[in-house]
């Protein structure tokens, strides 16, 4: 039974039907399903399926928002009450949009699939300066730094970071990753970031790979 709850709650998340979630999720709890079960097998299997269909061009922007809300709706539930969940994620992963830039929907939906995907995501939120960024990793010690930007003119603030990064002796405990409609893989490479994500399902595959890569 609790397996069939599971598959319910995986294909509610690829559909993107936000209003069925949180009965389905609930029901699974009240028949004591594990908790890892619900996350692992049915959210984030979920989303590795909305990943790859993205990824082929089956579905666009709007789907995968719809399934990134989905399961965050059904993250939301689950989080509070398992035990540990943080000490088993895949790592945890710092994001923000540069200084100068307000843009947060790519970025949103980037956060919202890595916690589908076991990160644990801390959001430093938008026009964050170079200074925040390299306290944040200082304090916070994450496995990855996550910087986008929507304008052209606010891509050397990434530089500025990795360079500050440098000269606080932070630059190789943390890989950076950087994306965002003005960034490309040659300018990600010469600024010498860690990697690319082109879109929110490329970001976790890179940041699947940068953490196993430890």
């Amino acid at each position: 039974m609790s397996s069939d709850l599971i598959e319910q709650i995986k294909n509610v998340v690829i559909d993107g039907k936000h209003n069925d979630i949180v009965e389905l999720i609930s029901s699974a709890i009240e028949k004591k399903t594990r908790l890892e079960q619900i996350i692992n097998s049915g959210l984030i299997a979920a989303m590795d399926v909305v990943g790859q269909k993205f990824s082929d061009g089956k579905i666009f922007v709007p789907e995968m928002l719809a399934s990134a809300f989905t399961m965050k709706k059904g993250l939301d539930i689950v989080k509070p009450i398992i035990k540990d969940h943080e000490d088993k994620s895949l790592g945890t992963i710092l994001m923000g949009t540069v200084k100068g830039d307000l843009h947060d929907i790519g970025k949103n939906l980037v956060i919202m699939m890595l916690e589908g995907a076991g990160f644990k995501v801390i959001d430093l939120g938008i026009d964050l300066t170079v200074e925040k960024a390299v306290q944040q990793v200082g304090e916070l010690q994450p496995d990855i730094l996550g910087l986008s930007a929507l304008l052209t003119t606010t891509m050397p603030e990434m530089k500025r970071v990795i360079e500050e990064l440098e000269i606080h002796g932070l630059r190789n405990r943390v890989k950076v990753i950087v994306g965002g409609a003005p960034v490309s893989a040659g300018f990600a490479e010469k600024i010498g970031a860690d990697g690319y994500g082109e879109d929110a399902a490329e970001a976790v595959q890179i940041s699947k790979r940068l953490v196993s890569a430890d």
